[in-house]
């Protein structure tokens, strides 16, 4: 939207001071209001761009539903308003429209764009052609980039099209028109450009991250007053690291404590550098395996100010225990710290054996909150081959903060009615042990499900997430109400909501989605901050 004249991108005026203010208007459906945060926090994970919640400002952003998804380029200076319509209350749709208001064109509005795309004129609908204007150096920059078929900048090959099955845009490059146009998050050239236009020199919530690649292993320090050190080890057949899956010579590195041939209770430290975080909760993200007997422990603590300035006084976090399973797996730790801390592993041998290690890599801490659930699917490849079309795996029973009991489905060739080349995903509640307290139906609570890219960088990380918000709809009541007994829990289930074509097998392949064969489904269900 806006005076097509205008150029935010070349125009510094334009450009917004951080934090921006924002404004939620009542117009918004439930759902918009939270992928709309959703979105803020991928702004402040990923760069240096920040909001904050209107006081009276001249100039901010009013999110209100009107037609369609639609944003101004640039800072009016005058407030102004970003459409989430209909069917845009997606948290990528929201980063893409506020892209526009921070100052950028669609990708195929570049000058150079014909070496790239073809536009297909006779294809377009009627008065909707201004949409695929190419503008000149003269007028938007490209910042000195390349172009970008992964952007979510770019339209999709049907954009705007009069006949359903003819594009409107296609690339020179055949094998990219599966990519053009994809609403999964921020590509890595779209931060570049974000990051070198605003002069963001760094993360607002990234704290901490490692994959071990270095030979100063991130600045983590080695305990003096332990009993073993943790040793910096090459990815090789028996052990692959979790980084690069054991893919390339000379790399991919992890940290192993090697507990053979020692006694129970020895033990070895990892310790982080300091931390100053900004924020009162964190989530630490890393992945482990243990190998060898069961019984040996790997546990997390915390060293914080101890009001002196010295970083000393410590706390114990959470303990993981072997379990006889050797894969990777992935965790998740929430700290709530305020002062400067660092953050440790401790590895604990728990019984003397002949062989055997704990093994950590790929830390991520970021200054967000954690999932409320993980489920880990292992050996997805051949759930692909092997599970019908319509058929489904199931998760175990999940508890939310406030005590509902709730599962996934995962339909790995797709669900009934649906396309056999996507993965349908549901959500469904369960009967648990909270539910004679609770209220139902469980309405005005947010789901978001999330496929997880396993990029070790989170800014480059690429998740799919989608989300919807439960109403007063017979569905989210009581679940016994219900009477569909289910075997895996002892339990009752409510009828499943979702989406039958929640990712491609393409995009599954494309990306992290698979590393190791595991498929990672993140879900959290929130009610707070939402009315």
């Amino acid at each position: 939207a806006g005076d097509p004249r205008r150029n935010a991108i070349l125009d510094e005026k334009a450009r917004w001071e951080f934090p921006i203010p924002y404004i939620l208007t009542d117009s918004l459906d439930l759902n918009a209001k939270g992928v709309i945060l959703q979105a803020f926090e991928m702004y402040r994970l990923k760069s240096c761009v920040d909001f904050k919640p209107y006081e009276g400002e001249s100039t901010y952003i009013s999110f209100t539903k009107l037609d369609g998804c639609w944003s101004y380029v640039g800072d009016l200076k005058t407030g102004q308003n970003v459409s989430i319509g209909d069917r845009c209350d997606t948290k990528a749709i929201v980063e893409h429209e506020l892209l526009h208001a921070l100052g950028f064109y669609h990708e195929q509005s570049r000058s150079d764009r014909d070496d790239y795309v073809q536009i297909w004129w006779d294809q377009i609908i009627p008065g909707k052609e201004h949409n695929f204007n190419k503008y000149e150096d003269d007028f938007i920059t490209d910042l000195n980039t390349p172009y970008d078929y992964e952007s979510i900048m770019h339209y999709r090959p049907l954009s705007f099209n009069k006949d359903p099955d003819i594009p409107t845009i296609t690339t020179t490059i055949p094998a990219f028109n599966n990519i053009i146009g994809q609403r999964l998050d921020f590509s890595a050239l779209d931060l570049e450009r974000l990051n070198r236009m605003y002069e963001c020199s760094a993360s607002l919530t990234l704290l901490d991250q490692c994959a071990f690649e270095q030979i100063n292993i991130c600045g983590m320090i080695q305990y003096d007053e332990d009993d073993a050190d943790w040793v910096q080890t090459l990815s090789s057949t028996d052990v692959k690291d979790h980084t690069l899956g054991g893919q390339c010579r000379d790399a991919g590195y992890y940290m192993k404590f090697d507990t053979a041939n020692k006694d129970k209770g020895h033990s070895a430290l990892l310790e982080s550098r300091i931390l100053y975080p900004k924020r009162n909760q964190q989530c630490l993200e890393f992945f482990y395996r243990m190998s060898g007997d069961p019984g040996d422990q790997l546990i997390i603590w915390v060293r914080r100010d101890d009001g002196s300035g010295n970083v000393r006084k410590v706390s114990k976090v959470y303990t993981f225990t072997g379990d006889g399973d050797e894969s990777w797996k992935i965790a998740h730790v929430t700290l709530n710290v305020e002062e400067k801390f660092r953050y440790f592993f401790q590895g604990i041998v728990g019984s003397n054996k002949t062989s055997g290690g704990i093994f950590v890599d790929d830390i991520t801490l970021t200054e967000t909150l954690c999932p409320n659930a993980v489920w880990r699917i292992q050996n997805f490849t051949n759930l692909l081959k092997s599970v019908p079309h319509g058929e489904r795996v199931q998760s175990s029973r999940f508890y939310h903060s406030e005590g509902y009991a709730y599962g996934i489905n995962v339909y790995p060739n797709g669900r009934k009615n649906s396309s056999e080349d996507f993965v349908g995903i549901t959500f469904h509640l369960f009967t648990g042990e909270n539910d004679a307290v609770l209220e139902w139906p469980a309405e005005n609570r947010q789901v978001t499900v999330s496929v997880m890219d396993q990029n070790p960088d989170t800014t480059l990380q690429m998740s799919n997430s989608r989300s919807f918000t439960t109403d007063a709809d017979s569905r989210w009541s009581k679940p016994s109400s219900f009477e569909q007994w289910d075997e895996s829990c002892f339990c009752y289930r409510g009828p499943e909501f979702g989406w039958g074509t929640f990712i491609s097998h393409d995009q599954l392949r494309r990306r992290d989605f698979l590393k190791n064969d595991d498929l990672i489904i993140t879900v959290n269900f929130d009610g707070e901050n939402l009315l």
